[in-house]
């Protein structure tokens, strides 16, 4: 899969749990920098997270190698479905040197009016643009 967004991500120690590996809930932490740096990047002014925004509706992470304090990382975020109202995202954890992923994480996010708290059609201008930065 290609991804044209990557972050690199500093691991803390306050990351590491006993077994001496990123705890399993600090992963979504991770995919959560990512996803708001690639929604900033594609998105750039057109979206102001405090009128409308995305909110996750459904997260699925498969873990497959764990990840050390002293692994250098990045998260790479792609959107893959677009729909009406919301849309999907795959978002990988890969270690600096490694061709497979330490962990891969799906989210679906549904477009959302911060005003009326419901949600609604993703605006044509954000499809535009993710389309746009996606083909980049």
């Amino acid at each position: 899969m290609n991804f044209n967004h990557s972050l690199p991500i500093q691991i803390r120690f306050n990351d590491i749990d006993l077994a001496g590996h990123v705890y399993n809930a600090v992963y979504q932490e991770y995919f959560d920098l990512a996803r708001v740096d690639y929604f900033n990047k594609s998105l750039g002014n057109l979206i102001n997270w405090k009128k409308t925004g995305l909110v996750i509706a459904s997260i699925h992470i498969d873990y497959s190698i764990p990840i050390l304090l002293t692994d250098k990382i990045e998260i790479r975020s792609k959107v893959s479905e677009m729909g009406n109202k919301s849309l999907e995202m795959i978002q990988d954890i890969i270690k600096i040197g490694d061709s497979e992923p330490a962990a891969v994480g799906k989210t679906i996010l549904v477009c959302f009016d911060m005003q009326t708290r419901s949600s609604m059609e993703i605006p044509e201008t954000w499809k535009e643009e993710i389309n746009r930065f996606e083909k980049s």
